[in-house]
């Protein structure tokens, strides 16, 4: 169970669905005693969430994106008008990969299994999300893609990070307008200082701990990041 202290003591608690060929990790967040929820990152079978939530009696109110790759926004459109509900993020600067869904999973053999999405609002970094009372806060975290964010609530010590960070990785930088060094920079400027017992669901695979990663992630474990910087620094 996640915990939030807001006005209404909201119990919120969270199902990990992994959708798509890429077992992509979708997250059913909802309020245990309204039943109201919101999907993060539907990457694609609808069906399949749609059949989650109706198990459990959620009513889904909006969908959260963290950032415009197919297997985390390709379900958006259809749930959309399957549920009259508003689809909100990623940041604008991942609309380029929102607007070639279709085409992606075409090129993946899976033509069908994702469809283009524009969302209804945009995320930038400091804007909120409120979820029965309970309000997550947005940080603007480019390298992976230009437009990604992470939603994050401090109090229930919980963040989707979506493609950004995983269990002992972080995410790739070799495709369009991806950074590895603004990675790096967006993970150890926007996620380290939110504390090392926050917990957080990646796109794939694993929860983990911001303190876990800092230990012993090849790429940004605490050791490494200041050694890199030692080797890359100049005199003076």
């Amino acid at each position: 169970m996640l915990n939030a202290h807001m006005k209404r003591m909201a119990r919120l608690d969270l199902k990990l669905l992994p959708v798509t060929p890429f077992s992509q990790n979708c997250s059913l967040l909802y309020d245990v005693d309204t039943k109201d929820g919101v999907l993060i990152d539907p990457g694609g079978e609808p069906e399949k969430l749609k059949a989650a939530m109706e198990e459990i009696g959620v009513s889904l109110k909006e969908i959260w994106l963290t950032h415009g790759h197919l297997d985390h926004a390709g379900g958006a459109q259809t749930l959309r008008e399957d549920f009259g509900i508003e689809v909100i993020g990623p940041h604008k600067d991942d609309q380029f990969w929102m607007d070639d869904i279709e085409q992606h999973w075409a090129r993946y053999g899976h033509a069908g299994m994702g469809r283009n999405v524009v969302p209804d609002r945009y995320l930038n970094d400091g804007d909120e999300l409120e979820l029965s009372g309970v309000t997550f806060k947005v940080a603007h975290t480019p390298g992976h893609t230009p437009g990604h964010v992470v939603i994050y609530n401090q109090d229930m010590k919980i963040a989707f990070v979506g493609d950004v960070l995983f269990r002992g990785s972080i995410g790739r930088t070799d495709f369009p307008k991806g950074d590895h060094a603004q990675l790096i920079n967006s993970i150890t400027s926007k996620l380290w200082p939110l504390g090392s017992d926050m917990r957080f669901v990646p796109g794939h695979g694993p929860m983990g701990t911001f303190g876990a990663e800092r230990a012993d992630n090849p790429y940004v474990a605490d050791d490494v990041v200041k050694h890199s910087k030692a080797n890359t620094s100049g005199p003076g």
